[in-house]
């Protein structure tokens, strides 16, 4: 595939609308691209996969959905448009810029054959951007058909800088009691008022001792995010809530957390979700290693954004990929046509250098 090619498709897959849920026309697309070029796609809901190769499975894994456009969009958001250098569109950089350079890679790698002395799987999923439910159905049904990764790459706009950790999330809600009466009478029937329990509250879980910082993420943090409470101006409100963003890290577990948080409030502290753990790699791990070597001059980081690696649960991941996370989800997003080439590039040299540790049956 050549370089020409690659900024073709990407051009393509960004003209495709793919909101989060709608991926259909897009994996269709990407299904009849393989097809033509003589190689079998295989649809799981709107994921799409593909696999080559022998021995053991190295994953290339990307999103084929987008977040909807903001209104602040000054350009129509499924027109890519070549200004310079940049490609705009919606979902040019987060995240159909991996998926382009995996699949150009992927195409690449297929012409070793069997020298190739790995099995490349393509993995481009649905809904990432709302919890990677794709990713998360995908994963197990590719383990029923003998598909379970050795190694994974998640691709991610990180300007091909390595991400060997990510955050997790817990989603809390904080619910504090209160009794109902008149506003005017509030303070004289000694009414306790749930808004003010709450306010009490989120200051208290300020000082809660949430763990060590970790060396790549940093600390634990807790951030409020939405607040609900009363039905009338003239009421006291019988019930006030909050929901907590917590990003947490590998070494403390998110029912300690919550805990811990329960401890320092009055009010009832309720699990949302805790199913988005946090994620870590060795730094010296091969994967890591091979990664940096295909990429001379990289480094390492600690992501504090999720991704789909946190469902690879067990084996050995990084998120790496063109673009830059900044420019994710903003008005005129776009990426530069030399980071989706030099994404392919990375991706094929990568996988060739996963070849050394894996090929000895070391795949953790």
């Amino acid at each position: 595939m050549t370089d020409a090619e690659l900024l073709a498709l990407h051009r393509e897959m960004v003209a495709i609308p793919s909101l989060s849920g709608e991926e259909g026309p897009l994996a269709d697309f990407v299904v009849e691209f393989l097809a033509a070029r003589n190689v079998g796609a295989h649809r799981f809901g709107n994921s799409v996969f593909a696999v080559a190769g022998r021995g053991p499975v190295v994953c290339l894994n990307s999103h084929l959905d987008t977040v909807p456009a903001s209104p602040a969009w000054t350009r129509p958001p499924h027109q890519p448009a070549v200004d310079g250098g940049r490609v705009y569109g919606l979902g040019s950089n987060d995240a159909k810029g991996a998926a382009a350079a995996m699949t150009a890679a992927f195409l690449r790698l297929t012409g070793r054959g069997d020298e190739l002395g790995v099995r490349v799987l393509l993995a481009l999923a649905a809904e990432e951007e709302v919890g990677g439910k794709g990713t998360e159905r995908l994963v197990p049904e590719l383990a029923r058909r003998g598909l379970r990764p050795a190694a994974v790459v998640v691709g991610e706009p990180t300007d091909l800088e390595v991400a060997t950790s990510q955050k997790g999330l817990l989603v809390l809600e904080l619910v504090a009691a209160g009794r109902a009466c008149h506003a005017a009478h509030g303070r004289a029937l000694g009414a306790p008022n749930a808004l003010r329990t709450l306010a009490r509250d989120l200051v208290a879980l300020d000082a809660v001792d949430l763990g060590p910082a970790h060396p790549r993420l940093g600390p634990v943090t807790l951030e409020p995010t939405m607040a609900r409470g009363g039905m009338a101006r003239n009421m006291i409100p019988a019930e006030a809530s909050c929901v907590l963003d917590v990003r947490t890290n590998p070494d403390l577990a998110p029912d300690e957390i919550a805990a811990r948080l329960q401890a320092a409030a009055s009010g009832e502290l309720r699990v949302l979700s805790a199913r988005l753990r946090p994620y870590e790699i060795a730094e010296d791990h091969p994967l890591v290693r091979a990664a940096l070597a295909a990429r001379p001059g990289a480094g390492t980081f600690g992501s504090r954004g999720l991704s789909d690696l946190v469902f690879f649960t067990g084996i050995p991941g990084i998120k790496v990929g063109p673009g830059r996370s900044e420019r994710s989800h903003t008005p005129d997003e776009f990426v530069l046509e030399e980071e989706v080439l030099e994404g392919a590039r990375f991706y094929e040299r990568l996988v060739l250098g996963c070849r050394s540790f894996l090929g000895e049956g070391r795949a953790a």
